[in-house]
C-alpha cells in the first residue's frame, strides 16, 4: 500500500493567515485528496475556522498546535531564537522529522529562509539555498533563481543555481534537457561583470544544456527554460514585471471605462481580455521553492488569497513526488566529480 504524503501548512504566516490557508487546504484536498495536510497553528483557531467551513473531522487533515506566530516584519535573527514555538518553526521541523514531506508558508520571506536553513541545512555540495519561481513567458513558463536569498553571489554560487533550477525543471516539467542563461546586461561575452563571466565558464563547461547570456526582456521570451541570477538582481527583476503588469492592467481598465464607447468596446472584448488575465495572473505562478535544502519548502506570497496559496500547496505537492531535493543532490554530486571547482 502506498504511503499517503503529507505536506505542513503554516496556517498563521502571511496577512491573511488561517482566513486564507484554511479554505486554500480545503481547495486543494478537493483535487489531490491522495495528499495528507498538517495544519500547524493555534489550535482553538484552527478548529473555529475549519468549523465554520464545513470541514471539521476530514480525514486528511491534521492539526498541530504552535503556541507563537512569526510576524511579517520580524527580524530573522529574532525568529530564529525566540519563535521556536512558532507555526513556521513547527512546519519546518515537522519535514526534519520526516513527519511532513514539505511545508508551505507565507510568513516573513526572510525568517523562513533563516529558520529551513538551520533546521534542515543545506544539500552536501550546495553553499546557499535559493529562491525559485516560474514566470510565464510566450512561449509556456521559464524558472528564475535566486529572487532574494542571495544578495551577493559568487561565480560557484550561480552555477549552483544553475544546476538546481535544470533539477527542477527536468523533474516538474518532464524536460530532459532544460536551456538554461545567465542573466546579464547583454548577451555578448565581453559584457557583464567578472562574477557573470565566470560563471558562464563554469556553466559552459558542465553538462548542463548551456545557451548563454540572457538580457531581462529574454526572461519572458522563451529563450531559456532556466534563468539563473544572484538574489539581488533576481528580486529586482521581479518586483519590476510585477509593476510592470500592475500598470497594464491599470492602463486598460482606464481606457475601457473612460467613455459608454470604450465600454461598449469592452463588452465584446471580455472573452480576450479574461483570458489575457488568466494567462498573466500572478496568483497561477504563486509558490516559489527554497532549493538547496534537505527537505522541501515552498514560499508563498505574503499577500496571497485563496487561489493563490492553493497554487503554492500544489507546488509542494509536485516538489515532493518528484522528489526535488533528491535530484537536486544526486546532480551535484555528479557535478563535484566532473569538476572539482563547484
Amino acid at each position: 500500500m502506498t504511503e499517503v504524503l503529507t505536506i505542513a501548512l503554516d496556517v498563521m504566516g502571511g496577512d491573511h493567515g488561517a482566513d486564507v490557508v484554511l479554505p486554500a487546504a480545503l481547495r486543494f484536498l478537493k483535487r489531490r485528496n491522495d495528499f495528507n495536510l498538517l495544519l500547524v497553528g493555534d489550535r482553538q483557531v484552527i478548529e473555529t475556522g475549519l468549523a465554520s467551513l464545513g470541514a471539521s473531522g476530514n480525514p486528511h487533515l491534521e492539526i498541530q498546535h504552535a503556541s507563537q506566530t512569526v510576524e511579517m516584519d520580524e527580524l530573522p535573527s529574532h525568529a530564529l531564537r525566540f519563535k521556536k514555538d512558532s507555526s513556521m518553526r513547527i512546519a519546518i521541523d515537522m519535514v526534519k522529522a520526516g513527519k511532513a514531506q514539505a511545508c508551505v508558508s507565507a510568513g516573513n520571506t526572510g525568517a523562513l529562509m533563516a529558520t529551513a536553513r538551520f533546521v534542515l541545512k543545506t544539500l552536501p555540495g550546495i553553499d546557499r539555498p535559493a529562491i525559485c519561481t516560474s514566470l510565464p513567458t510566450i512561449t509556456g513558463h521559464t524558472w528564475v533563481l535566486d529572487l532574494g536569498a542571495n544578495i551577493d553571489s559568487s561565480p560557484k554560487h550561480l552555477f549552483q543555481f544553475g544546476l538546481m533550477g535544470s533539477v527542477l525543471a527536468s523533474a516538474v516539467d518532464g524536460n530532459a534537457n532544460p536551456r538554461v542563461g545567465l542573466l546579464n546586461i547583454g548577451e555578448e561575452e565581453i559584457k557583464g561583470s567578472e562574477t557573470i563571466r565566470e560563471a558562464a565558464s563554469l556553466l559552459s563547461a558542465s553538462q548542463m544544456n548551456y545557451v548563454g547570456f540572457v538580457e531581462g526582456d529574454d526572461i519572458y521570451s522563451g529563450k531559456a527554460d532556466v534563468v539563473a541570477c544572484d538574489g539581488f538582481i533576481g528580486n529586482i527583476a521581479l518586483k519590476s514585471s510585477e509593476g510592470v503588469a500592475k500598470m497594464i492592467a491599470h492602463f486598460i481598465k482606464r481606457e475601457f471605462t473612460r467613455n459608454i464607447l470604450t465600454r461598449m468596446v469592452a463588452l465584446l472584448a471580455m472573452p480576450v481580455l479574461k483570458a489575457f488575465r488568466k494567462q498573466i495572473d500572478p496568483r497561477r505562478y504563486n509558490g516559489a521553492s527554497l532549493l538547496g535544502l534537505r527537505g522541501s519548502v515552498i514560499k508563498s506570497h505574503g499577500g496571497a488569497d485563496v487561489l493563490a496559496f492553493s497554487h503554492a500547496i500544489e507546488v509542494a505537492a509536485v516538489v515532493v513526488e518528484q522528489n526535488v531535493p533528491e535530484l537536486i543532490s544526486s546532480q551535484m554530486q555528479s557535478a563535484m566529480v566532473e569538476r572539482k571547482v563547484v
